[in-house]
């Protein structure tokens, strides 16, 4: 396990998953419920996301390192672009149902679905497939990329809007964007190169 490559998806997925609709319901979720109730489901659900990215992932790192360098290259370049045209297009598109009572199974399994269904195939999850392609490494990226998830998560639960009083999310956008392209950069760069 590399502490660096589990530090480098670190920041990546955590800047990435800032601006995300799933740190919105997290934040919602918290205001209506138990906060440690409402952290097991999405901690859940983001460990299944993280699972599934790597099994893309180690899929992804069959093909020769150019080509792996070359698509990772090409899909950070993508990743970038949909953060910055996803954050202009914001719509609610994934409220949870209430769920009727406020037990931990009822509140963790709402919390599981809604962060289940809203991160399936989102920009974090590709992220994650393709840094688990171009280190190899699928217990440091994996581990990094589900740390970052779930602070983001225990931060939209509890402190979210203080933290946007302070930090605009266009920054954070801009920021996470900023270091996927110098990642699409050096993946091309490694893929013409190599």
């Amino acid at each position: 396990m590399s502490l660096t490559v589990a530090a480098l998806t670190f920041g990546i997925i955590f800047l990435a998953e800032l601006p995300d609709k799933t740190a919105l319901a997290s934040l919602v979720l918290g205001t209506k419920y138990r906060a440690s109730y409402v952290f097991a489901g999405i901690a859940a659900a983001f460990a299944m996301q993280v699972a599934l990215a790597l099994v893309a992932g180690s899929l992804l790192a069959l093909l020769p390192q150019r080509w792996v360098e070359g698509v990772t290259g090409v899909l950070f370049l993508l990743g970038a672009a949909m953060l910055l045209w996803q954050h202009d297009d914001e719509d609610d598109g994934h409220a949870a149902k209430e769920p009727s009572s406020g037990s931990f199974w009822k509140v963790a399994g709402a919390s599981f679905a809604v962060v289940a269904v809203a991160e399936f195939g989102d920009l974090t999850q590709i992220m994650t497939a393709n840094l688990a392609a171009k280190y190899a490494d699928p217990v440091s990226v994996g581990l990094g990329a589900w740390l970052a998830l779930c602070a983001v998560g225990g931060i939209a639960i509890v402190g979210g809007q203080k933290l946007l009083r302070h930090v605009p999310m266009k920054v954070i956008v801009r920021i996470a964007a900023s270091l996927m392209l110098l990642m699409a950069a050096f993946s091309i760069f490694r893929a013409v190169t190599g």
